[in-house]
């Protein structure tokens, strides 16, 4: 089961296609400012400008860094006249010039954001403010700080945007972001280098937050404003495949909600479902529910089981590969659940099975072996099926966790 998609590599691989320009030895400074640039020259002069007087204004010692993608229009020349230091970046993708612009700051404290002007570069000192604060991450909301007219598609605004930021806060408890969108945000270089992010696309600022927020970092947020971005040509956004793309990235990154919660209603239903029929068909109002529906119910527990193995799955191959942090409780858990409970808790269902197919085996050598009742035969033979199949499957999930656990220990 693959967590990242083929456009996503590792951190390591991402680095290395960086194409950075070799920093001289000069003293670290408060505030490094990237911008992630692909053709914008029709906006990155104000964008720079506005970030310099932000920075001269509340008397930061900082930097610009230009993170360019491979502009082909004027804006790496447009940097360089007004200063910014320009860091070329090969490695196509948002993420991977984010990241290309990250690794050659000298700042403690690093303020990202788009160079379409669309976000006030002039709020950077809020950002500063709680960076110095103890905050690890704090995020700009645009719902809070106000969007001008024609500056967010009222899909984005009303249904998309606060849709995904609730699930994003659903799904990894984080009551601290009220817009995981936001694209102007700051954090610490150290905080920044302990969340390892490995998305290159437009998913890295999402990462970003969840990663933040699962190592349980301080995250705070300020108020921003939006306006409309200053180019002539149409956004990068696309509104259904970027929606979708968060989306799969929070399903990805929360094996519970994608494969825990599911398989445990799916187990419970199937076996009430179960109990009820297996003693003899229910009828309810004028439908009755017999073998058939018991047979459902099987299907239920089995699918239940199945999903919730990925779970367990996905979780240690996660934390394997550093894409999710150290789960205390599941370390706690794989005390007491081993190899062999889980060989004995398998062979247990396996014996279960074969003992009620051995007695629907002799119930059959009682009526010679001719027809049965199926209603009543039925009520055997599913059963015992369930019970094969669960120990089965016990068995090998609990080879393959062991599997998965060789590189934990």
């Amino acid at each position: 089961m693959a967590l990242i998609s083929r456009s996503e590599v590792s951190r390591s691989e991402v680095e290395a296609q960086h194409v950075v320009v070799p920093l001289r030895q000069e003293e670290p400074l408060e505030l490094s400012v990237v911008m992630p640039c692909l053709n914008e020259a029709e906006t990155l002069a104000t964008c720079i400008r506005k970030a310099q007087r932000a920075i001269a204004d509340a008397n930061i010692a900082g930097e610009v860094i230009v993170a360019d993608n491979g502009s082909t229009d004027r804006s790496i020349e447009i940097a360089e006249q007004l200063g910014a230091r320009v860091v070329r970046v090969n490695a196509k993708g948002y993420g991977n010039a984010l990241m290309g612009g990250i690794a050659a700051s000298r700042g403690q404290f690093i303020v990202m954001g788009d160079s379409d002007d669309s976000y006030d570069f002039g709020h950077i000192p809020r950002f500063v403010e709680q960076l110095r604060r103890g905050s690890d991450l704090v995020m700009g909301n645009r719902f809070r700080g106000g969007i001008q007219k024609g500056a967010m598609p009222a899909l984005h605004r009303y249904f998309g945007n606060p849709a995904l930021t609730r699930l994003g806060r659903l799904f990894f408890r984080n009551r601290n972001v009220g817009d995981f969108y936001c694209g102007l945000r700051g954090f610490r270089k150290q905080a920044y280098e302990r969340m390892g992010l490995r998305t290159t696309g437009m998913e890295f600022a999402t990462e970003m937050v969840v990663k933040a927020t699962l190592l349980k970092m301080r995250v705070a947020e300020v108020p921003t404003t939006l306006s409309p971005d200053g180019r002539s040509r149409p956004p990068h956004l696309r509104t259904w495949r970027d929606g979708w793309r968060t989306l799969r990235f929070f399903l990805l990154y929360s094996p519970r909600w994608l494969f825990l919660y599911p398989g445990l209603v799916l187990m419970l239903m199937g076996t009430l479902l179960g109990a009820w029929l297996l003693p003899a068909s229910q009828t309810v109002g004028r439908v009755t529910f017999d073998v058939h529906t018991l047979l459902y119910a099987a299907v239920f527990v089995l699918l239940g089981f199945q999903a919730i193995s990925f779970a367990v799955f996905t979780k240690l191959f996660a934390i394997s590969e550093g894409l999710l942090p150290p789960d205390p409780t599941l370390d706690k858990a794989f005390r007491y659940i081993t190899l062999e409970v889980g060989l004995v808790v398998g062979a247990l269902f396996i014996l279960l099975g074969l003992g009620v197919s051995i007695y629907a085996v002799g119930f059959w050598r009682s009526q010679h072996f001719g027809a049965l009742d199926y209603a009543q035969t039925m009520r055997l033979v599913i059963p015992a099926s369930l019970f094969l199949t669960l120990g089965v499957q016990a068995v090998f999930a609990s080879f393959f966790l062991s599997v998965l656990g060789l590189r934990r220990r």
